[in-house]
């Protein structure tokens, strides 16, 4: 499972840096040529696409290293703080965006027309960043991996931004070259947007957020299992690409020892195998009929 996710993520890196060096190039070459801030601004974002995802890649590398004694639970967390050194980048970028758009508004002078070339380049770029997008956002899903998904995020904006490119050519050769920096602007504003759904994944899983369904999903397979009267307690170690558990299962108190034994492996086994991001998980058995509050010291009833 580990040596095919290494290799997925390997990919995912390859095709992602690849495609994006080939956009940047063409991007901010016909940008100059034609005369569109708006495709120049385009082809900073797909520079920054290169660095993000050579630092999404990075992450992934270190997540997929396994626990030891100063790392119990793993390096799966930095794959979440890549995504936020992903979006340090996104602000770089959108400000040198947003602020370049200003001053050609605030200056008309500067502003050019752009010629037919930058509309049959950000007509090449939705087709490239729809696909490449995509691509990186399913690998990232099926293999649990944090900083995939981000770096998949980020490059999903290339999309909207090429469809502004492509109408701040049709419009501006229309009459309004104006456009064209406001599309720029309009660039700045999709990056910043897509920055701060990357803050918020990211510091869920950092947080240690778990959703709802994972929750109890972990408790259905296991009140499925023969002779569990009752699951809860359930604590979770989420981080995305994998997790540990801890859970309390009640179970018949007249049971022997290795009766009891027997079920509660029986739990992880079940619960391991139906879920496979599970790493490691810890089933406590308590006794059918006796309440009490798990905080309380042991010897007090």
């Amino acid at each position: 499972m580990n040596n095919d996710r290494s290799k997925a993520g390997k990919k995912v890196a390859i095709v992602a840096i690849g495609a994006n060096c080939i956009l940047t190039i063409f991007n901010i070459a016909i940008g100059i040529m034609s005369g569109s801030y708006a495709l120049v601004s385009e082809g900073a974002h797909t520079l920054s696409d290169v660095g993000t995802s050579i630092i999404a890649y990075i992450g992934f590398n270190i997540g997929q290293k396994p626990a030891d004694d100063e790392h119990p639970y793993g390096h799966g967390r930095a794959e979440a703080i890549c995504g936020l050194v992903i979006v340090i980048f996104l602000f770089i970028v959108a400000y040198e965006i947003i602020t370049g758009a200003i001053e050609k508004l605030l200056h008309p002078t500067l502003i050019t027309q752009p010629t037919a070339f930058a509309a049959i380049m950000a007509f090449f770029g939705i087709v490239i960043n729809l696909s490449i997008s995509q691509y990186i956002i399913n690998v990232g899903k099926q293999i649990k991996s944090p900083s995939i998904v981000a770096d998949g995020q980020h490059q999903r904006t290339d999309i909207y931004s090429s469809v502004a490119v492509l109408l701040s050519v049709v419009i501006s050769n229309m009459g309004f070259p104006i456009l064209d920096p406001i599309m720029g602007l309009i660039i700045g504003g999709l990056i910043l947007k897509t920055a701060y759904g990357i803050v918020k994944e990211n510091l869920d899983y950092i947080l240690g957020k778990v959703p709802k369904e994972y929750v109890e999903n972990i408790r259905r397979i296991s009140n499925s299992v023969d002779g569990v009267y009752e699951t809860h307690e359930i604590k979770i170690n989420y981080i995305g690409p994998y997790s540990t558990v801890s859970m309390h299962i009640k179970l018949d108190g007249n049971m022997t020892l290795y009766e009891s034994h027997e079920i509660t492996h029986k739990v992880q086994d079940k619960i391991m195998k139906e879920i496979p991001e599970i790493q490691y998980i810890v089933v406590h058995a308590c006794p059918l009929g006796i309440n009490y509050e798990h905080e309380q010291e042991i010897d007090k009833k």
